[in-house]
C-alpha cells in the first residue's frame, strides 16, 4: 500500500509535467516556422531575431516551470557577470566553477530538500543544457581571445569567439525558444550563423561534405522534409515507449522472485528488453527538439553525396548506430552526441591528467546528485578501459577476413549491449540500496571481468599513443627532407661532373 501510493503521488505531477512539456515543445514548432517564415533573415535583423527567440524562450520556460524559471536568469546573470568583471586569462576557470556549481547547488536543493526522486519541478533539466552553452562560450571566448591560431587544433579554431558577446546575444544563445527547454546545446558560432543567416555558407572542412555546386550554395535549402521524418520518428518513440515501458519495468529486474526464480541468461535478456524499452523515451525527447530547431532554419550542415541537404548540425543521437554499436566507444558516441562533444572539448581535451577519468566524473556532476549516477559513471570508466583494451589486443586478429569481421561484430555488439544495460542499472534506479542489490545479484561480474581484462591487456595512454604517432610523423618527415637534400645535393654534384 505504501509503495502504491507513492507512485500515484510520483506519477500525478510527473504526467503534469509531462504534459505540459509536450504541449510547450509542440507550441514550439509552431513559433519554430513562423520564426523562419516571417523572421527571415532577409526580411528582418538579427537584433529583432535575438529578442523574439529570447521573449518566448523565456515564456515557455515560465509556462512549464513556474517561478522555477528565475533560476535560469540567475544562473546565466552571474555567469555573464564573472565574464565581464574577471580577466580572460581566468575567466573561464571561474565561470566554469559559477556555473557548475549553481547547477549542483539546484540540484542537492531539489533532490534533498524537496522530495527524493520526485520530478514535480525538475526545473534543472534546462539548467543543465544552460550550464553546456555557457562553458562552452567561455573556453571559446578563452581560446579566441588570449590564444594564437597555432595552439588551437582544427576544431578549437573553428570554435574560437573573436569577441564578447553583447547580453542580448548571450540570452538568446542560451534561453531562445528552440532549445530552452531540451537543448540541444550547440556553439555559439554556429547559432550567430543562423541568426545573421550566413549558416547555409560553407565555413567548416568538416561540415563541407557531399555536393557544394554552385546551385546548392546559392538556394536556401528547404528542412521539411527532415522535420517531417523526425516527427514520423518522435511518434514511433512515442508508441513503442508507452507500449512497453510499464511491460518492461527496470525494477523488476532487482525483484526477489524474479532473481530466485529466473535462470541467469533469461536475467540477461530481460535487463536487454527493458534498457530497450527504456531508449526511445530519450529518442522522443530529443529528436523532437531537433525538429523544432530544423523547422526554425538551424541546424543545417552540408549536403549528401546525392545533393540533399543534411539537416544533423546539433542532432543529439543516431538510432541505428545506438542499437547496433559494436563498442561501448561507438555507442557513446552516437547517444547524446551534443553532451558527449561537450565533455570532449571542455574537459578531455583539456584535462592534463586522467582525462578519461576526468571526463567521467564530470558527467556524474552535471547529471546530478544521485548517487545511481556515480555508480554509473564509474562502472563505465571500468568499461571504457576495458572495451579500448580489447579492441586494441584482440581486433586485429579478426581482420583477417570478412566473415571473421562479421563474426567479431556479432559478439562485441552482444556484449556492447549488455555492458550497456549493466552499467545503466544505477542511472534509473537512482539509489544505492536498489542499484548494489542488482549488482550484487549478478556477483559483479562485469566489474570483476573488467578488472581482469585491463590487468592482462595493457594499452597505453591515448595521448602516448597519439605522441609516438607524432613523433614518428615528425621523423618520417625529417627523414623524407634528408632525402630531398641528398639527392639535390647528388645532382649538383652531378652536374660539376658533367661541366
Amino acid at each position: 500500500n505504501k509503495n502504491k501510493s507513492f507512485s500515484i503521488t510520483v506519477m500525478k505531477p510527473l504526467t503534469e509535467l509531462t504534459v505540459n512539456f509536450v504541449a510547450c515543445q509542440l507550441f514550439a514548432l509552431l513559433m519554430a516556422v513562423w520564426f523562419r517564415i516571417y523572421l527571415h533573415p532577409s526580411k528582418t535583423s538579427p537584433f529583432i531575431r535575438h529578442v523574439v527567440a529570447t521573449l518566448l524562450g523565456f515564456y515557455l520556460a515560465l509556462f512549464c516551470f513556474g517561478w522555477y524559471s528565475l533560476h535560469f536568469l540567475v544562473q546565466s546573470g552571474l555567469s555573464y557577470g564573472v565574464m565581464v568583471f574577471a580577466g580572460l586569462e581566468h575567466m573561464h576557470k571561474y565561470c566554469f566553477i559559477v556555473t557548475l556549481g549553481y547547477l549542483i547547488l539546484c540540484q542537492i536543493t531539489r533532490v534533498y530538500v524537496f522530495d527524493y526522486g520526485m520530478y514535480s519541478a525538475d526545473f534543472t533539466g534546462p539548467m543543465m543544457v544552460i550550464t553546456q552553452k555557457i562553458t562552452s562560450m567561455v573556453f571559446e571566448i578563452h581560446d579566441g581571445l588570449t590564444k594564437r591560431e597555432s595552439q588551437l587544433t582544427p576544431s578549437q579554431k573553428y570554435l574560437a569567439i573573436s569577441r564578447m558577446p553583447s547580453l542580448l546575444e548571450y540570452l538568446s544563445y542560451n534561453c531562445n525558444f528552440m532549445g530552452i527547454l531540451a537543448g540541444p546545446t550547440c556553439s555559439y558560432n554556429d547559432y550567430m550563423a543562423f541568426i545573421e543567416g550566413t549558416c547555409y555558407q560553407p565555413r567548416h572542412q568538416e561540415n563541407a561534405n557531399g555536393k557544394e555546386n554552385g546551385k546548392h550554395k546559392q538556394s536556401e535549402p528547404s528542412p521539411k522534409n527532415g522535420v517531417i521524418s523526425k516527427l514520423c520518428t518522435c511518434a514511433i518513440s512515442l508508441f513503442i515507449y508507452l507500449s512497453l515501458c510499464k511491460l518492461l519495468p527496470v525494477e523488476h529486474s532487482i525483484d526477489d522472485d524474479f532473481v530466485n526464480s529466473t535462470p541467469f541468461h533469461l536475467q540477461i535478456v530481460y535487463l536487454y528488453l527493458a534498457m530497450l524499452a527504456l531508449r526511445p523515451k530519450y529518442y522522443f525527447v530529443w529528436t523532437l527538439a531537433d525538429a523544432i530547431n530544423n523547422a526554425a532554419g538551424f541546424g543545417f550542415n552540408g549536403y549528401n553525396l546525392d545533393g540533399s541537404p543534411r539537416w544533423d548540425l546539433i542532432s543529439n543521437l543516431r538510432i541505428l548506430d545506438i542499437e547496433f554499436a559494436t563498442s561501448f566507444k561507438m555507442f557513446l558516441d552516437n547517444w547524446n552526441i551534443q553532451t558527449a562533444l561537450w565533455l570532449k572539448r571542455v574537459c578531455y581535451e583539456r584535462c592534463p591528467i586522467n582525462p578519461t577519468a576526468a571526463t567521467f566524473l564530470l558527467s556524474a556532476m552535471w547529471h546530478g546528485v544521485y548517487p545511481g549516477y556515480y555508480l554509473t559513471f564509474l562502472t563505465g570508466i571500468a568499461m571504457t578501459m576495458a572495451a579500448r583494451a580489447v579492441r586494441h589486443n584482440i581486433r586485429p586478429y579478426f581482420m583477417v577476413s570478412h566473415s571473421y569481421k562479421c563474426i567479431y561484430d556479432v559478439i562485441t555488439w552482444a556484449w556492447t549491449q549488455v555492458a550497456i544495460s549493466y552499467t545503466v542499472v544505477p542511472f534509473v534506479l537512482l539509489a544505492v540500496g536498489p542499484s548494489l542489490k542488482f549488482y550484487r545479484s549478478w556477483y559483479f561480474c562485469l566489474h570483476l571481468l573488467c578488472l581482469l581484462v585491463v590487468l592482462a591487456l595493457p594499452v597505453k595512454p591515448r595521448r602516448r599513443q597519439a605522441q609516438e604517432q607524432q613523433e614518428s610523423l615528425q621523423k618520417d618527415s625529417v627523414q623524407d627532407k634528408q632525402t630531398g637534400h641528398n639527392s639535390t645535393d647528388n645532382n649538383c654534384n652531378q652536374k660539376d661532373k658533367d661541366t
